[in-house]
């Protein structure tokens, strides 16, 4: 199995790369700006289950597909870049709904399955993700101890739980910055926006993020 030394040098390297907001963070913020903490963690959930498919992915031999691959790499980031465009301007459009929501309005609910699909979709179409793990994760692999999907998933699995503690204290950080913001109504109308304007902007960022070969 995976010596400790590559275990602990690999879970640095990653907290290094979670703790620098990303896609998945700025949606997860996104999300609990316009929909609260239960909706953050949910994401969060989602998205950690999007992010081990890729570990799959990588340790099945797929993700060397995506990283030879420019057109598979390119249609896999710009559909997610797209998906997230869509919930951004979604958001932005029923941001008046905060409002009726906390005054005991009948409003649509924001169901946790959906939630969590939204989670799912941004955490397997993050590019960052998706690089990380197709280049960085096979390199901790030792292979002369053999079982070497076993090991990429368990630094997968290292990965993640890392990404879980961290994207969650920042979807509750965001979630308690939303009460500030529902006491007064001008403020409330405004949480929406913000995520939705948040999750335009990532989509259009995700879109320009171009790959260095």
């Amino acid at each position: 199995m995976v010596s400790t030394d590559r275990l602990v040098a690999f879970a640095a390297l990653s907290f290094l790369l979670i703790i620098v907001p990303g896609p998945s963070v700025l949606f997860v913020i996104g999300r609990a700006l316009a929909h609260g903490r239960r909706a953050a963690l949910t994401t969060v959930l989602g998205n950690t289950l999007g992010a081990y498919l890729l570990v799959v992915a990588v340790a099945l031999g797929i993700g060397s597909l995506v990283e030879r691959s420019v057109l598979v790499f390119t249609a896999l980031k710009l559909a997610g870049a797209a998906y997230l465009v869509y919930l951004g301007v979604k958001a932005w459009r029923q941001r008046g709904s905060l409002r009726a929501a906390f005054a005991g309005e009948e409003t649509a609910p924001h169901s946790g399955l959906r939630t969590l699909w939204e989670g799912f979709a941004v955490g397997v179409a993050n590019p960052k993700t998706i690089v990380f793990f197709a280049a960085v994760l096979p390199q901790f692999v030792d292979r002369e101890q053999g079982h070497v999907t076993s090991q990429m998933l368990l630094l997968g699995l290292v990965f993640n739980l890392i990404a879980v503690a961290s994207d969650s204290v920042w979807g509750l950080v965001a979630a308690t910055a939303r009460g500030w913001f529902a006491r007064s109504p001008r403020r409330l109308s405004a949480v929406g926006g913000i995520g939705g304007l948040t999750m335009i902007g990532l989509g259009v960022t995700v879109a320009a993020t171009g790959r260095k070969d």
